[in-house]
C-alpha cells in the first residue's frame, strides 16, 4: 500500500543518482586511486626519470605519464559525481510510478520477430547502469521511456536492434 513518504524520484540535471552499493563502490574507487594507484604511477615515474635520464625518447616514462593522467583524470571526475551524488532509498520508493531507483518487472515485445520475455530492470543513473544485470540508465532509451509510466502503461522504444513494445507488470521495492 502507498504510503505518504513513498515517493516517486524524478532526475535533475545538477544530480547524480546513486544507490548505497553504487555510492559505496564509487568511494571505494576513488581510495584505490587516491592510496594506491596514484602512489604507484609516482614510484614509476620517479624510476622512469632515475634510470633513463633523458626524458624526450622514454618510452617508459611517457607510458607513465599517461597513466598518471588518466589517474587524475578519473579522481576528478569521482570527486566530482560524489559532490553531487544522491542516495537512493529504495525503501520508500513509490510502487505507483516509475522513478530512480524504481525496480521494475516488464514485458518486453519484438515487433520483428515477435518474440516475448519478462525481465527485471532497475533504473538507475548513468554512473551505475551494467545492462547485463538489469541496471538501465535512465538516460538509455527504455530509461527515458519508463520514466514517470504507472504498472499497465505500454510504451515503444526504439533500440538499435529496431523498435520493441514494453509494458510494465509491476513496481516492486
Amino acid at each position: 500500500m502507498e504510503t505518504k513518504k513513498d515517493k516517486v524520484i524524478t532526475p535533475k540535471r545538477d544530480k547524480v543518482y546513486v544507490t548505497k552499493e553504487g555510492l559505496k563502490r564509487l568511494e571505494e574507487e576513488l581510495e584505490f586511486l587516491r592510496n594506491v594507484k596514484r602512489p604507484e604511477v609516482s614510484e614509476r615515474l620517479s624510476a622512469a626519470v632515475q634510470s633513463f635520464g633523458e626524458l624526450a625518447e622514454n618510452p617508459e616514462y611517457e607510458e607513465a605519464k599517461r597513466e598518471q593522467a588518466f589517474v587524475e583524470g578519473r579522481i576528478l571526475e569521482l570527486e566530482d559525481l560524489l559532490s553531487k551524488a544522491v542516495v537512493i532509498d529504495t525503501e520508500n520508493l513509490s510502487r505507483l510510478q516509475v522513478g530512480m531507483g524504481s525496480k521494475v518487472r516488464v514485458e518486453i515485445k519484438d515487433l520483428k520477430g515477435k518474440t516475448r520475455e519478462i525481465k527485471d530492470i532497475m533504473i538507475v543513473s548513468s554512473v551505475e547502469a551494467d545492462p547485463e544485470k538489469g541496471m538501465i540508465s535512465n538516460k538509455s532509451p527504455i530509461g527515458e521511456a519508463l520514466l514517470g509510466k504507472k504498472p499497465g502503461n505500454v510504451v515503444k522504444v526504439r533500440i538499435p536492434k529496431g523498435e520493441i513494445l514494453i509494458r510494465i507488470l509491476a513496481i516492486e521495492k
